[in-house]
């Protein structure tokens, strides 16, 4: 499980709530793109490789307070492998396309805290983020 953030001014917020920006509906788009750089993250980073994965869950939850989209995923596999490289790679493409959906509207948004929360399996065995 990996989340990050994309910090946005209140009126892109607004944009993101109502889904009146012009490429459409932003978490949607994102979560699919999330979706796909899971799947994907082998073909993005050097020595990974092709997981059979069984889940891939993004979630994104909305803050006013600060102004945020806070992003998810949940990667799940069969293998004796960690997908954590695939959580943070699913984080980050769905943070980078929130920016691109976005950035008609505001080009100063940041991405930030991309971090990873649990893992299990792998060579590396468990791990829980305590903050």
């Amino acid at each position: 499980v990996a989340a990050g953030e994309i910090r946005v001014s209140p009126e892109t917020m607004v944009h993101i709530k109502n889904g009146t920006l012009k490429k459409g509906d932003v978490l949607a788009v994102a979560q699919v793109a999330g979706i796909q750089a899971a799947k994907h993250n082998w073909e993005l980073i050097p020595m990974c490789h092709p997981l059979p994965l069984t889940g891939i869950d993004i979630t994104f939850a909305l803050s006013d307070s600060p102004c945020m989209v806070e992003i998810q995923a949940a990667v799940t596999c069969t293998g004796v492998t960690g997908v954590e490289m695939e959580a943070l790679t699913a984080v980050s493409v769905a943070a980078l396309t929130v920016y691109d959906m976005c950035k008609a509207v505001q080009k100063d948004m940041e991405i930030t805290n991309i971090r990873l929360l649990e893992k299990s399996g792998g060579k590396s065995g468990d791990y829980k983020r305590e903050d």
